[in-house]
């Protein structure tokens, strides 16, 4: 039986943009919110030389690349390397990109992103940019009767944590007598604060209040973590301490037992509002 409670409210504590899957992310003070959630995340993402997409989980240093957003550009810098610029109105030729299971028409970003990204990390890589022009849908089987959309993220427009979740893990890994982590390991996009550890997973909809009237997001599917959340996002070295620390009680039955951190949301109305560190929400839960 579902018992749906309306009481739990709090803010939100961080807001994060990574506009290059698997890449560095920024933290922002304000983001707009678009139809495949913030703005110019996951936007772009890097392919090998089949066009599949390339993550931290097969190139851990790409942790290391570190995006900024500028009026017109979008600037990338890593270890050893010159800055990147990439103009954020500008692209070169179509081609076709595999984002796990579904084969999306792209902008290739040219030869110079191609080689810079190549010889950082040491194969031929390429720079696409998703297609504004294509609706991407999320799974139905989550989604419901929403028609949600997203760009390169892995399936759901955003994805939500708290920051009790974050403070239950670090207290679990000071246990094991590992060094706390922080949120970028996880790569949320919101971070809410005033609720208790985890309790994101119970949260069917929530309400944040920006100037231009409620964004309604719903949260509709646990985050199965793989090997990232032990990727160190400073160094780009994977480690096994927060998936072992996980493994021991983020078990998730919704997931046929993967370990999960945070959750999948879709924008069910505020496209177009701004969101902001410090506004309001209200989240109702479903049991």
């Amino acid at each position: 039986m579902e018992r749906v409670l309306s009481d739990a409210n709090g803010s939100v504590q961080a807001l994060y943009l990574h506009p290059v899957k698997s890449c560095a992310g920024i933290a922002l003070s304000r983001s707009l919110l678009v139809e495949t959630g913030l703005e110019f995340d996951r936007a772009w993402m890097l392919v090998d030389a089949h066009n599949q997409f390339v993550t931290q989980r097969e190139l851990p240093q790409l942790a290391r690349v570190q995006p900024s957003l500028r009026h017109d550009d979008l600037v990338l810098r890593a270890p050893g390397m010159l800055a990147l610029h990439v103009a954020l109105d500008r692209v070169e030729s179509p081609l076709q990109v595999q984002v796990w299971g579904d084969v999306v028409p792209a902008w290739d970003l040219g030869a110079l992103a191609a080689q810079w990204f190549s010889d950082f990390a040491g194969q031929p890589l390429r720079l696409a940019r998703f297609d504004p022009q294509h609706r991407r849908l999320s799974d139905r089987r989550w989604t419901g009767a929403h028609e949600a959309q997203t760009a390169f993220a892995d399936a759901f427009a955003l994805l939500v944590t708290s920051t009790a979740s974050l403070a239950e893990l670090n207290r679990r890994l000071a246990l094991q007598g590992d060094a706390a982590v922080d949120m970028r390991r996880f790569r949320p996009n919101l971070v809410l604060d005033g609720l208790q550890a985890h309790d994101e997973d119970h949260i069917d909809r929530l309400e944040i209040d920006t100037p231009q009237g409620v964004v309604e997001l719903k949260l509709v599917k646990p985050c199965a973590r793989c090997t990232i959340p032990g990727v160190d996002p400073d160094t780009g070295v994977q480690g096994h301490a927060v998936t072992d620390a996980l493994a021991g009680y983020r078990a998730d039955p919704r997931m046929d037992g993967a370990v999960t951190f945070g959750m999948n949301a879709i924008v069910v109305r505020g496209v177009d509002h701004e969101l902001a560190v410090g506004q309001p929400f209200r989240a109702s839960y479903a049991f």
